[in-house]
């Protein structure tokens, strides 16, 4: 059985325990920008539960054109006011540069390579902060995920005032 054929037959399993969400607004008006990495478990790493919050997730958890498209969406259309941007340890982003990235991969693109995370993460808040398109978040916080403890630390807080 192929991976795909997989992923089919788990869904057919799925479907009998589906929870059908009426509302597509995270009830807890609740946006997470996190990583792709597959050691994260975004809802239960912050007690959330499916319906509450928007997972965006990328490598690296960074602030990309496409994080800030999707926070437009979320912000305006479906009634988020607070954002949670979660790196986490041990990440293949973190520690080399977009140069090696770039010579690894061969894709000629911006990998937004964390030299540090809690340099990276005061950047992301900050271009959260300054997209005057984000007005209607109110609240932000860069956090970092250890993916050996499963804590988080509170690196950065941003509020609007």
């Amino acid at each position: 059985m192929s991976e795909l054929d997989r992923l089919f037959a788990a869904n057919q399993a799925y479907v009998g325990r589906h929870a059908a969400l009426a509302e597509s607004r995270p009830q807890r008006h609740l946006a997470v920008v996190t990583c792709m990495d597959t050691r994260i478990d975004p809802l239960a790493v912050l007690g959330l539960q499916l319906g509450e919050a928007h997972v965006i997730r990328n490598a690296g958890a960074r602030v990309t054109d496409d994080v800030l498209r999707s926070l437009a969406l979320s912000s305006h259309a479906l009634g988020v006011d607070t954002v949670v941007v979660m790196q986490h340890t041990n990440c293949g982003v973190a520690g080399t540069s977009d140069e090696e990235l770039r010579r690894r991969t061969g894709a000629d693109i911006d990998f937004h390579a964390i030299a540090d995370h809690t340099t990276a993460l005061r950047e992301d808040i900050e271009r959260l902060a300054g997209a005057a398109y984000l007005n209607l978040v109110q609240e932000m916080a860069g956090v970092l995920f250890d993916v050996d403890s499963g804590a988080i630390t509170d690196v950065v807080r941003w509020e609007r005032t």
